[in-house]
């Protein structure tokens, strides 16, 4: 992963030796360029970085903005495989699984309720595995999202967006609004992702957080798709 920031306080090449320095001690970081032309430092990692480790680092610099992930390292990411989506198929299984049972023994089994409930358990499971490193799915998901690649902050408030979903079909709170909310939300994702699909460019798939390494590709538009329909049928 390559990212650009912006680093205060740098007057001479002994600051920019300094600062070079103490940055390259931190686990992670593969390589580090410093100038004092803005953008200061072009960092190369295996993983995205903490500003605050970064700027606890530095000492009396500062790292005041983030700038922008230039890429994620396209070896590390896994070729398109049954293998490589174990961890996103096992997930659906699972909850697929659990939202059956929950009309056990099925005597009046009904599909609206279980697309109720499995859009439930979607929005609450996927939310989770993204917050476990926020600044890390924000960074992976403006490597694609149309939006989250032009505001950063988007991509740290859309896991809590899915939360919101997830909580709300959970409760049953206004389902026509909650499912008009999912079509827009998942309706603009796709977008991004079939964007990326087109470019051909090997991309992190942030679906699953920055936890899994998953890779992009037309799974992840048949995921979103899936829960559009799902949502839409849910209105009739």
């Amino acid at each position: 992963m390559t990212t650009e920031y912006k680093i205060e306080g740098m007057t001479c090449m002994g600051c920019v030796n300094s600062v070079k320095q103490k940055l390259s001690t931190i686990k992670g970081i593969e390589s580090v360029d410093i100038q004092l032309e803005s953008p200061q430092a072009t960092i190369i990692s295996s993983s995205p970085l903490s500003l605050n480790l970064l700027d606890e680092t530095i000492g009396k610099y500062k790292i005041s903005k983030h700038l922008k992930v230039i890429s994620n390292t396209a070896e590390d990411i896994p070729e398109v495989s049954v293998t490589t989506y174990k961890p996103l198929i096992l997930i659906v299984a699972f909850l697929i699984g659990i939202t059956l049972l929950t009309q056990f023994p099925f005597s009046d089994f009904s599909f609206s309720l279980w697309m109720h409930h499995f859009m439930a358990g979607f929005f609450l499971a996927f939310s989770f595995f993204k917050l476990l490193n926020l600044n890390g799915f924000a960074e992976s998901f403006a490597m694609y999202d149309i939006i989250a690649e032009k505001w950063k902050g988007f991509g740290m408030l859309y896991p809590f967006i899915e939360l919101s979903l997830g909580i709300s079909y959970l409760i049953s709170t206004d389902l026509f609004y909650t499912n008009i909310a999912t079509i827009v939300v998942l309706g603009i994702g796709t977008v991004g992702v079939i964007k990326s699909n087109l470019s051909k460019k090997k991309i992190k798939c942030a679906c699953l957080g920055d936890i899994f390494n998953l890779p992009m590709s037309k799974v992840t538009i048949f995921e979103n798709v899936t829960m559009i329909v799902m949502a839409i049928l849910m209105l009739f």
